[in-house]
């Protein structure tokens, strides 16, 4: 089968479009035919080989694609082919052929495009285990939401509102402030401002009556967690969801005592793999959002297959507004 193929880790130019061995169901796995799937940050991460889990090679990357059912192994019950899924595969969505357990595969709602589909995967399930599982955000509650701006942003700012918070966005470049007011956000904190440790806090402190911010979601990481941390309210709770501002940061332990405060991590992989079932709740709700309006649709570009390349440059350099979505023709 066509697709892209990373036989040696390293940068995106040694990555090309080759052929793969198509995959063979097992007697529990769904053969799916991909329709389009999302360039995300940890695809550059897995073709340089520095993700936690890696794939043996040579592999197609490609998290989550959406696509059709194509074929069943024997011992499968809950799809035929010609389903439209979205799958929980951790790579492959970048080939023709993607091979998935079916307790991985959730059915797509008729309203749900598989483009946008392959969208909202990733973000917005982290988004919710973020709020939900890790957070246990409360109606009424404010959330900073920082790295606003990226896709679990975008969708942090858009389930967050959805349950019933404030949402300040957290952004450092002054033209995304429309996408992520336009997401939901009730305020920005500019991340841009000189003395970032005090300057995030006072602006934090402004937009909530000094109080701070009951829930962080931080995708960042370095120096804006350092300031971050301090803008957090008494028994406030921030989520680590990775680190695309490079530095790892530490914590100081006396922090948290004095503070009551909780700093928890999110990784969602760890979720498929160990509660499936809590993420087939988490898609159901998703999809109901979806289909009852809740959910608006992500700032979304589509590329075909063949400008993987391209569509990646753009996430590496941080020029994207929004998703990207590969696709791989067919209904999209």
């Amino acid at each position: 089968m066509r697709a892209v193929v990373v036989r040696e880790f390293g940068p995106v130019d040694a990555v090309s479009l080759g052929e793969l061995p198509k995959p063979v169901p097992k007697h529990n796995e769904v053969l799916v035919e991909v329709r389009a799937t999302a360039a995300n940050y940890v695809d550059l991460l897995v073709i340089a080989g520095t993700y936690q889990f890696l794939p043996e090679r040579p592999f197609a990357p490609g998290k989550l694609p959406a696509g059709v059912v194509s074929a069943n192994g024997a011992a499968v019950t809950r799809f035929k082919p010609g389903d439209r899924v979205l799958t929980m595969a951790e790579h492959g969505g970048y080939g023709e052929f993607v091979a998935v357990p079916e307790t991985h595969c959730y059915r797509l709602p008729r309203s749900l495009s598989f483009v946008d589909a392959a969208a909202m995967s990733l973000v917005y399930d982290t988004s919710w285990f973020a709020l939900r599982d890790r957070a246990r955000l409360r109606a009424g509650e404010t959330v900073l939401v920082l790295g606003a701006s990226g896709g679990v942003g975008l969708a942090s700012i858009q389930l967050a509102k959805v349950m019933g918070a404030r949402v300040l966005g957290g952004v450092a470049t002054a033209d995304k402030h429309d996408m992520v007011l336009d997401a939901g956000a009730d305020a920005i904190i500019d991340l841009s401002r000189a003395d970032l440790r005090d300057s995030l806090r006072s602006q934090v402190h402004a937009e909530t009556q000094g109080r701070g911010a009951d829930v962080i979601l931080d995708a960042l990481g370095g120096d804006v967690f350092d300031a971050a941390i301090r803008a957090l309210a008494w028994r406030g709770r921030l989520v680590v969801i990775g680190f695309a501002a490079g530095r790892i940061p530490t914590i100081r332990a006396n922090y948290v005592l004095l503070k009551n405060i909780e700093v928890s991590g999110l990784q969602v992989s760890d979720y498929r793999k160990r509660m499936p079932d809590q993420m087939a709740a988490c898609f159901a709700e998703l999809f109901a959002m979806h289909e009852q309006g809740k959910l608006k649709r992500l700032p979304t570009t589509v590329y075909p297959i063949d400008a993987f390349a391209t569509a990646l440059r753009e996430i590496q350099s941080r020029r994207v507004r929004g998703r990207i979505v590969l696709t791989q023709g067919g209904e999209l």
